[in-house]
């Protein structure tokens, strides 16, 4: 007796097949179960290739479905990709680990990322670009003004949900604080951060960018021991990039300037022309 396939057999029988796979969470089989089975006929599959090739597509929609959530959830600038990272403005040695970065080994770890340079040297720009890259490969990533992160833990402590809202960013693998050297800290802003450092301390990754070198991070910290305390947790397993050359937004500013004298010198030259003529024939 031979064993009936997907199209002979009956059409309620198809049907409750599509509604126990949703209910067992498997959109992909139920949406592509019979187009598959079609093409399995025509190329004699067997059912174990059959299933194979349906695993394959529940679990490429499933990590589709996850990456945009991931996206949606992580808060990440838009326009601070790696596609619209100029690489050439890189250190050599920040270029070449890159790549290394993007794979997220570093996260796997437990190990944090700290990104120092001047204002507009493309710290944040650059570990955005990681971000979203950590995203793709399945690394659950959120980015935070480091400012914002503290008036939110500060507003748990008041509601007392500290401890809930740290188990929250606890799901993520990765936490980017941008701009640490710009908050001035008061006491009770100092405690929640470096609760949230000591949580997070060789278990999930906190990427820093920080326009501050440690040497002044007692403006941020307030008291030197919790300085050199929380120094120490961020240094320990750490990757440092440090970013230098010219800022980013003074170059940009500096182009524009030269285009638009460009665009008004070509603007007026006819004029002057006009004039330089009318000189010649005696009218000025």
């Amino acid at each position: 007796m031979s064993t009936p396939t997907i199209d002979s057999a009956p059409a309620s029988a198809v049907a409750s097949l599509a509604v126990m796979m949703r209910a067992l969470k498997l959109p992909a089989f139920a949406r592509y179960a019979e187009e598959v089975a079609q093409k399995a006929e025509r190329e004699g599959w067997t059912f174990g290739q059959y299933l194979h090739h349906l695993a394959e597509l529940e679990i490429h929609e499933r990590r589709r479905r996850r990456t945009e959530r991931y996206l949606k959830d992580s808060d990440l600038l838009p326009e601070k990709t790696l596609a619209t990272l100029t690489r050439s403005r890189l250190t050599p040695k920040v270029a070449k680990m890159l790549p290394t970065l993007c794979e997220g080994g570093f996260v796997e770890r437990g190990d944090n990322l700290l990104a120092f340079g001047l204002p507009g040297r493309g710290k944040t720009h650059l570990v955005c670009a990681i971000g979203y890259e950590l995203i793709q490969r399945g690394y659950r990533v959120l980015f935070t003004a480091t400012f914002a992160l503290v008036q939110r833990l500060l507003a748990a402590k008041r509601d007392l949900r500290l401890e809930k809202d740290l188990a929250t960013l606890d799901t993520y693998d990765a936490v980017i604080l941008d701009d640490i050297g710009y908050v001035q800290q008061s006491r009770e802003e100092m405690e929640v951060l470096f609760t949230f450092l000591a949580e997070r301390y060789e278990r999930r990754s906190v990427i820093i960018t920080s326009n501050v070198v440690f040497s002044e991070w007692d403006r941020i910290f307030k008291d030197p021991m919790t300085t050199a305390a929380a120094i120490d947790r961020l240094v320990h397993h750490s990757v440092i990039l440090e970013m230098t050359g010219t800022s980013v937004r003074a170059d940009a500013a500096e182009q524009a300037k030269k285009e638009g004298t460009t665009t008004v010198t070509a603007t007026t030259t006819p004029k002057r022309a006009k004039q330089a003529a009318n000189e010649v024939d005696g009218e000025v």
